[in-house]
C-alpha cells in the first residue's frame, strides 16, 4: 500500500462501480454526441431558409435533438452521482473500520481530530472524482476530439487556427495543476489540524472554561482555520487562472476564426452556414474544455484526499478476528495469569517501563497491585489487553501465552474498567450493555444493585433509558465509575481488571463495591490497583511494583514488616477509608 502509486489507489476506490460508471459515462457520451450534432441541425436550418424550403423539419429536428440529449445526460449525471455517494460510503466505511482497529500506540501518537478529517472531509473530495471526475474527463476529451474531427471536415484552415490557441490552454494546465494539487495538500492538512484543535478543546471544555483558556483556544484554532482558508485562496487563484485562461482562449480563437472565416465567406471559398456551424462548434469547445480542467482539478483534489487517507491505511492495525461473539465469557469462572520476565517501552527512544516483571496470580481472589505514581501499574494492564506487546517476556492466561489468542477470545474473557471510566454518549442502558449486547433487563438491575446505582436508576426520569450525555456529564464522578464496573460485571469475565476504579467514591459507596468485588472475586480473578488501604488490606496478595520492576509480593502484614518501601505507602499515600 505504501509504494502504491496514489492514482492507483484512486482508481481502486471506483472499480467496484465500474460498470455503473461505463454506463453512465456512454449515457453522458451520447449527450455529448448530442450536442455536436446542434451546429449540423443550425446548419441545415440556415440552408434550408437559403433555399426557401419550410423550417418545421429542421426546427423539430434540432429541437429533438436538444430534449433528448438533455434527458439522456440528465441520466447520465444521476448514475454518476449515486456512484460517487456509494464511493464515499465504501472509503468511509472502510475508513471507519481501519480507524477502530488501529493499534493504541499508533492513536496514541496521532492527533484524532486529525484522523477524524480523514473521514470527514478528505473522503468528501473523492465524491467529485468519482462522480465527474474520471468520467467527464474522458467524455471531454472524446467529444474535444469529436469537435475538431467536425471542424476540420468544414474548413481546415479555420481549425489550424482554433488548435494553435488550444496548445496554448495545454501548456498553461501543465505549469497550473502541480499548483492546484499542492494547495488540496496543504487545505486538508489545515483542515486536520483545525479538527485536531477543537477536538482538544471540547473534549476538556470545563478545563478550557475554568481556566480562562477561551480566548487562547479560539486563537489557535483559529490560526488553524486561516491557514486553511491561506492554502484555499491560493488553490482557487490557480484554479480561476485555469478557467479564465481556457474562456480567454475561446474568445481569442472566436474573433480569430471570425475574421478569417469572414474574408473566406467574402471569396467563396466557404458559405455562410459552414462559418455558423464552424463558429457554434467553438462555443461549443468551452463545454468539453471546461469539462476536462475541472476533471483534471477534481483529479488533483482526489490525489491530494487518496495521501492523506493513506497515511491512515499505513498505520498498524491489530488482527482482524471479528468482534467478540456474543456470551463467549458468560461460563464465568476464574483466570490464571502469570508475567514471566515481562519488559516494556513505550518507544524505541524511551526508556523502558517495566523491566523483567514476574509474577503469577492463580485462579480467583483479589491481588492488588501498588507502588508510586509511574511505577508501570497501568502498563500491566495494557499488556494483558493486548492494547501493546511487550518487546520481552511472556505473559500468560491460563497458562497459554497471550499472543496466542485471538484477540476476541482474549478480550472477551478480561472484564476491564479505566483509571478514567469513560462513559459513551447515549442511554444508561447502552452503556451497561456496551459489552454484553444480549444482557437482558434483569441482569442489568442485578449488576446495579451489586454496584450500588439502584437509587440512581429511581432518581432518573426515563430509567435505563435516560440518556448521560457527552462522556456522561449528567453523572457525578462516583456514578461514572460505578456505571463502568457495572459494564464489565455484566460481561461475566474471568479475569476483572479495575485501574483505581473507586477513586472518586465516597466511603459508604466505597466499602459497599468493595463488599461486592470481594464477593466477586471468590469466583473470578480480580486484578485491581489499589489507592486505599482498605483495599489493599482485603486483597489475597500485593504485588508491589517500583520503577518498572517487582520489588516484593505477598500480603499486607508481611509487606510492612519485610519491605521499607511499601511500609511508607501504606503509612503515607494509601487513603485510609
Amino acid at each position: 500500500m505504501a509504494d502504491t502509486p496514489a492514482w492507483r489507489i484512486l482508481l481502486s476506490h471506483v472499480r467496484p462501480h465500474r460498470r455503473v460508471v461505463v454506463l453512465a459515462g456512454v449515457l453522458g457520451l451520447i449527450g455529448g454526441v448530442a450536442g455536436l450534432l446542434q451546429p449540423l441541425a443550425a446548419k441545415m436550418v440556415v440552408d434550408t431558409l437559403d433555399r426557401g424550403d419550410s423550417l418545421w423539419r429542421p426546427l423539430g429536428l434540432l429541437t429533438l435533438v436538444v430534449l433528448g440529449g438533455a434527458v439522456i445526460a440528465a441520466l447520465g449525471a444521476y448514475l454518476l452521482g449515486r456512484t460517487a455517494e456509494s464511493v464515499v460510503l465504501a472509503a468511509r466505511r472502510r475508513l471507519i473500520g481501519r480507524l477502530l482497529r488501529l493499534r493504541v500506540g499508533a492513536v496514541d501518537r496521532a492527533k484524532p481530530g486529525d484522523l477524524m478529517s480523514r473521514v470527514t472531509s478528505d473522503t468528501t473530495l473523492l465524491q467529485t472524482v468519482a462522480g465527474h471526475g474520471i468520467v467527464d474527463g474522458l467524455n471531454g476529451a472524446v467529444i474535444l476530439v469529436a469537435s475538431i474531427v467536425l471542424m476540420g471536415v468544414m474548413d481546415l484552415l479555420l481549425l489550424g487556427a482554433t488548435l494553435a490557441v488550444l496548445v496554448g490552454i495545454g501548456l498553461s494546465m501543465v505549469f497550473v495543476m502541480p499548483r492546484i494539487a499542492r494547495a488540496n495538500v496543504r487545505v486538508q492538512a489545515a483542515v486536520g489540524e483545525m479538527g485536531s484543535v477543537l477536538e482538544r478543546s471540547l473534549g476538556a471544555l470545563r478545563t478550557v472554561k475554568a481556566s480562562g483558556a477561551e480566548a487562547r483556544e479560539t486563537e489557535q484554532a483559529g490560526e488553524a482555520a486561516r491557514e486553511a482558508w491561506t492554502h484555499g485562496v491560493e488553490r482557487a487563484r490557480w484554479e480561476a487562472i485555469s478557467g479564465v485562461t481556457s474562456w480567454v482562449a475561446v474568445q481569442v480563437a472566436f474573433l480569430v476564426v471570425l475574421g478569417v472565416g469572414g474574408a473566406r465567406v467574402a471569396s467563396g471559398a466557404m458559405t455562410v452556414s459552414a462559418l455558423i456551424a464552424f463558429l457554434l462548434y467553438l462555443f461549443y469547445l468551452t463545454f468539453p474544455i471546461a469539462q476536462v480542467v475541472q476533471a483534471a482539478t477534481a483529479w488533483q483534489s482526489g490525489l491530494a484526499a487518496v495521501r492523506r487517507m493513506r497515511e491512515v491505511e499505513v498505520l498498524p492495525v491489530e488482527p482482524t478476528d471479528g468482534d467478540a461473539p456474543a456470551g463467549v465469557a458468560a461460563a464465568g469462572g476464574s483466570a490464571a495469569v502469570s508475567f514471566a520476565g515481562v519488559s516494556f517501552r513505550y518507544a524505541d527512544d524511551h526508556g523502558d517501563v517495566l523491566r523483567g516483571v514476574t509474577f503469577e496470580v492463580p485462579g480467583a481472589g483479589m491481588t492488588a497491585i501498588v507502588g508510586p505514581s509511574g511505577a508501570g501499574k497501568s502498563t500491566l494492564f495494557a499488556l494483558l489487553e493486548r492494547f501493546y506487546e511487550s518487546a520481552e517476556g511472556v505473559i500468560a492466561v491460563d497458562g497459554r501465552d497471550v499472543r496466542e489468542w485471538s484477540l476476541p477470545e482474549l478480550r472477551a474473557v478480561i472484564g476491564y474498567v479505566e483509571q478514567d471510566a469513560p462513559i459513551m454518549a447515549g442511554t444508561l442502558r447502552d452503556n451497561l450493555r456496551y459489552a454484553a449486547p444480549a444482557a437482558t433487563d434483569e441482569e442489568i438491575l442485578d449488576v446495579l444493585a451489586r454496584t450500588r446505582l439502584s437509587g440512581l436508576l429511581e432518581q432518573l426520569p426515563d430509567g435505563l433509558d435516560t440518556r448521560v450525555g457527552h462522556r456522561g456529564t449528567t453523572l457525578s464522578g462516583g456514578q461514572r465509575q460505578r456505571v463502568a464496573i457495572a459494564r464489565a460485571l455484566l460481561r461475566r469475565p474471568r479475569l476483572l481488571l479495575l485501574d483505581e476504579a473507586t477513586s472518586q467514591l465516597d466511603a459508604a459507596n466505597e466499602m459497599a463495591l468493595r463488599e461486592a468485588v470481594e464477593d466477586i472475586a471468590r469466583t473470578t480473578t480480580v486484578l485491581v490497583i489499589a489507592h486505599r488501604l482498605s483495599t489493599v488490606t482485603s486483597a489475597d496478595r500485593i504485588v508491589v511494583i517500583d520503577a518498572g520492576e517487582v520489588r516484593a509480593v505477598g500480603a499486607h502484614a508481611e509487606l510492612v514488616e519485610a519491605d521499607e518501601m511499601y511500609r511508607d505507602l501504606a503509612a503515607t499515600q494509601f487513603i485510609t477509608s
